[in-house]
C-alpha cells in the first residue's frame, strides 16, 4: 500500500470538495447580490465538471477571471477553518461507521431466519447426547 498516494488521492478530493462548497457558496451570495451572475455561474457550473475542482477553476478562469478568484478566495478561507478539525473528525467519524458496520454484520450472523427450525430441548439433548430428567410433578 502506498500511504503517500492514498494521501495524495484525498487531497486532490478533499479540494475538490471545498471548490464545490466554495462554489455553492458564491451562488448563495450572488443569488443575493447580483443574480444575473448567479444565473450565469450556474449555468456554467451545470456544464463543467464540477467533480474535479482544479479543471472546473481552470474552466471558469478562462471564462471568468473574477468569479473564479472570488470562488478560490472561499475555498481557501474554507480550509483554514476545516483543515485544523478534520484529522480528529476523520478517525472519530471512521471509528464510528466501523463499529456501526460490524454491529450490524454481527447482528445479521445471529439472527435466526424464520426458515431455520428453533430445536426443542428434547432433539437438542438428544443431539449432545445428554438424558433429561423427568419434569417433576406438583403433586405429593
Amino acid at each position: 500500500m502506498d500511504i503517500k498516494a492514498v494521501a495524495k488521492d484525498s487531497t486532490a478530493m478533499l479540494a475538490s470538495y471545498l471548490t464545490y462548497q466554495a462554489v455553492k457558496i458564491v451562488l448563495a451570495q450572488l443569488t443575493e447580490n447580483n443574480p444575473p451572475q448567479a444565473q450565469w455561474l450556474n449555468g456554467f457550473s451545470g456544464q463543467s465538471i464540477l467533480q474535479d475542482g482544479e479543471a472546473y477553476l481552470r474552466s471558469l478562469t478562462a471564462a471568468n477571471q473574477e468569479l473564479a478568484l472570488r470562488i478560490m478566495t472561499v475555498r481557501e478561507h474554507l480550509v483554514e477553518e476545516v483543515v485544523d478539525e478534520l484529522p480528529e473528525m476523520v478517525r472519530r467519524r471512521i471509528s464510528q461507521q466501523n463499529m456501526e458496520h460490524r454491529r450490524q454484520q454481527l447482528e445479521r450472523l445471529t439472527q435466526l431466519t424464520v426458515s431455520d427450525p428453533v430445536p426443542n430441548i428434547e432433539s437438542l439433548a438428544e443431539s449432545l447426547n445428554v438424558e433429561l430428567a423427568p419434569p417433576e410433578s406438583d403433586s405429593p
